[in-house]
């Protein structure tokens, strides 16, 4: 008779399943564009991050509090798609600790940044937790989020806004 050993017992914690998050970026200090690279590659080697898709980059002019600014330092600003396993909550922690590691300080809302970092959307989840915003509340309104967003996803929508091809036809009239 041949002794099998055991089965092991199934894990407590069963896995997550895979979700579409939706990361945009953008930066205005110092070397912009490799910023965003940089954080696009530390992004894709999170642990639970199966796939990564970033948008080209996209430079437009900042933004304020009071609206654009033409006079201060432009931004470079793009969107990944990523497949991950992450809770939102998680992802989005690992996002300002990415932003921390690029020289990131929060000093003034809306104000000049070595890189931001702004979870967008998370799957379809809708959440109005003061923690985690899903969707982003502001994502709708911002082109420099959602051109991007269309160039990697032409059938991107934004839960409970609706398609972001919409959004933007209706922002640029």
């Amino acid at each position: 008779m041949v002794r099998m050993p055991p089965m092991p017992a199934p894990d407590p914690r069963p896995g997550r399943d895979a979700v579409e998050a939706v990361i945009a970026f953008g930066a205005n200090l110092g070397d912009r564009a490799e910023t965003i690279r940089q954080a696009a590659a530390r992004i894709g080697r999170l642990p639970l991050v199966d796939d990564l898709r970033l948008s080209d980059l996209h430079e437009t002019v900042a933004v304020r509090l009071d609206g654009p600014d033409p006079d201060a330092p432009g931004y470079v600003n793009a969107v990944a798609l990523v497949s991950t396993r992450l809770a939102p909550q998680v992802l989005l922690g690992l996002l300002h600790a990415i932003e921390e590691e690029h020289g990131r300080e929060r000093r003034e809302r809306w104000g000049d940044r070595t890189l931001d970092l702004d979870l967008i959307a998370y799957g379809a989840l809708q959440s109005d937790d003061p923690h985690v915003l899903l969707p982003h509340p502001r994502a709708a309104e911002r082109l420099f989020v959602l051109e991007p967003w269309l160039s990697v996803d032409p059938d991107a929508e934004i839960p409970g806004r609706g398609r972001v091809a919409d959004l933007i036809a209706a922002l640029r009239r």
